[in-house]
Formats: structure tokens, sequence, C-alpha cells
């Protein structure tokens, strides 16, 4: 007798924001969650490494190809090739109509017994988080071992650093794999990375000798990145304006401006990367000034997205002035006081 073929393996595919400490964080959480869910069926994962890059408001589904597909941390796709989504942005869909519709499709999912699928709560601080409490809570999934991965998760995506000095130190090995995965969070690098999350202490994997290779060369060109700021910059009442959109980055650090303007309530930068420009816009949350302004839609007009208090968006490298002109209408906007 033939002895039985090898049962094919699930193949899944986790979507999720490219690029960013909690969606590689994220896709560790989920690829657990599925783990435990389907004990002992084999399993093969892909990883998408998505960006709001010029002209994409969501992933296309053409990019959702597997038995089951999931997306993180990043814009919903009304597709029925979705079969997990999980986000905590306040622009996560992209009208009031089509999140009812896609959380009352979950409901009537649970109600006929099937596994829901669409988890959303913009409270949440990091999508990682959600992740965790949703195994919890909803499919008894505890996610021991990764305590310390959804901690920083959490406290990177809401910048919950005591000042804003340690927000932008790298002395912390996880710290340092945060820059790692802003500079060279593509696909490759989260299906070599997320299975090690899912097996390893963050700590560990971040002290691991390629993620440290990767390290050294960011490490070197932060004083670079700081002069740039430096020469970039231009003060605005209570907004910083940096353009850096000159050359490409070679280093990352989204919180630097605050380090090194510390009396800005809001800043606004244009950065240029290898495909696209990108307009960040953020809060500086130890400035001692209360936050008046939500700046989430601000970057949605520009097909953008992010939460109250942070937010970006992309243009096309040959938009240049289109993007300046929307960094200098931006800064002028937030430097605006509220009407009362």
């Amino acid at each position: 007798m033939l002895p039985p073929r090898p049962m094919k393996p699930r193949d899944i595919v986790v979507a999720t924001h490219g690029h960013c400490f909690d969606g590689m964080a994220s896709a560790a959480l989920f690829t657990r969650l599925m783990q435990a869910l389907r004990p002992g069926e084999p399993l093969a994962f892909r990883y998408r490494s998505c960006g709001y890059g010029p002209g994409m408001t969501m992933i296309p589904p053409s990019w959702l190809d597997g038995d089951e597909n999931a997306i993180l941390d990043f814009r919903y796709t009304p597709t029925k090739k979705l079969t997990w989504y999980f986000d905590h942005h306040i622009t996560g869909f992209g009208s009031d109509d089509e999140r009812d519709a896609a959380l009352a499709g979950a409901t009537q999912s649970r109600a006929a017994g099937d596994a829901p699928h669409v988890f959303y709560d913009a409270a949440y601080g990091s999508c990682t988080k959600l992740i965790a409490d949703v195994g919890r809570d909803h499919f008894s999934v505890e996610m021991s071992g990764v305590d310390e991965l959804i901690r920083w998760a959490d406290v990177i995506d809401t910048a919950r650093f005591p000042s804003a000095e340690a927000a932008v130190s790298r002395e912390e090995p996880i710290m340092q794999l945060a820059s790692v995965v802003e500079h060279h969070g593509d696909g490759p690098f989260l299906a070599s990375v997320v299975p090690r999350l899912v097996e390893q202490p963050v700590s560990e994997v971040a002290r691991a000798p390629d993620i440290q290779e990767l390290w050294r060369p960011l490490s070197l060109s932060r004083q670079t990145f700081v002069a740039r700021i430096e020469r970039g910059a231009r003060k605005l009442g209570r907004v910083v304006l940096v353009d850096l959109s000159d050359a490409p980055l070679e280093a990352v650090g989204k919180f630097m401006t605050y380090a090194m303007y510390p009396e800005c309530v809001y800043s606004v930068t244009l950065s240029r990367h290898k495909q696209h420009y990108k307009l960040s816009v953020g809060y500086n949350p130890w400035c001692g000034v209360a936050r008046d302004r939500d700046i989430a839609p601000i970057c949605r007009r520009y097909d953008g997205g992010g939460h109250p208090a942070v937010g970006a968006a992309s243009f096309p490298l040959s938009a240049l002035e289109r993007a300046r002109e929307a960094a200098r209408t931006v800064a002028e906007e937030l430097n605006e006081e509220p009407e009362r």
C-alpha cells in the first residue's frame, strides 16, 4: 500500500502594514493565532508588506490570493477574498458606511456559527494588542511568551515614552529593530523576521547578527539625519515644517523633530523615499500643550490616513511641487488657532 500523500499546506496570505514595528508584530501575533486555531494542520504563510503609496488607498484584491487572507494594521479592502481583518486606525475604512457594513457582516457571521473575521477598535494603541486581546477573549488563545513584543508594539505605536529624548534613543536593541523595520520592512524582510518573532523573544531577535548588521549603517547615518533636519526645518509659530525632499532618507527617526524642537506642538515633514514622497504629520506629546486638531482627516484629504495624533500621505515622485504645497497648507492650518 502506498503511503498517504502529505497534506497540502493551507496557504495563508498576511498583508500587513510594512516598514512599521506594529505591522511586523501584528503579523507575528496573527501567525500564532492561526497556528493555535489549526493545530496539527500544515500552514504556509506569505507576508505582504503594504504601504500607502501614491494612488493606493487599499490593498488590491489580487494580492489576496491565499486559501485564507488577512489584512492587519492597514486600510480595509471590501472583497469576498478577505477572511480576517484587524485594525485600530480611525481611517481604517473608506467611509462610515463601509465600516458599518463590514462590522455588521462579522456579526452575522458569528450568529451563523462561523468564525468572526472583522475586528476593529480605534481605541487601541496598537493592532498587536488588539490581536492579542481578540485571541484571548474570542478564541481562548493566550499569547504566552510574547508579552514583551506586545508591550513594545504598544509603546512604539502610541509614542508612550517618558520624553522625546527617550523616543529617539537607540541604546535599546528593540528600538534598533524598530529602526531596521522602518527602513527595510518589505516582504522578504517580514518573511525572515516574523517567524522568528513567533518562536523567540523580541529582545533576542533584535540582538541577532543579521539585524545588528542592518542597524549599523543606520546608526552611522543618524547624525547626517539630524543635520538634514536642521537644514530643512522652518518654524511656523507652533509648527515645525521640515522639507527633506532633496534626497532619499537613509535613516528614519520619526520623533527626532520633537527632541530637536521641544517647544513645537505639531510637526509636518516631507521626505523622499525610493518610490514616493511621504508627508508625515504629528502632534508632539511632550510639548505640554493639549492637542486641538485631529490629524487623521487632514491626511485623508490627500488619500492618506492615520490616528488623531499622527498621520501620513504619499505623493508620486513626479509631484514634488504638489507635495510641497500640501506640506505648507497643512503646516499653516495646524498653526491657526482652532475655532471655539
